[in-house]
């Protein structure tokens, strides 16, 4: 499962932009993850420059 460190996050915008799902929304400087969209692909761990993402098994 992806989650997203808040208190990390610099509100970027790049992992919204490589989400080929579109699983991930900058709303109200925060992002949220629409799990139900997500299909596990890790892109947005991997562009995030601050390290905000992180996956939880």
């Amino acid at each position: 499962m992806i989650v997203f460190r808040q208190e990390l996050c610099d509100h970027c915008g790049t992992c919204v932009s490589v989400c080929p799902q579109d699983a991930i929304v900058l709303y109200e400087k925060k992002i949220q993850l629409v799990s139900e969209r997500c299909d596990g692909c890790r892109r947005c761990l991997i562009v995030c420059p601050v390290r905000a993402v992180e996956v939880q098994e």
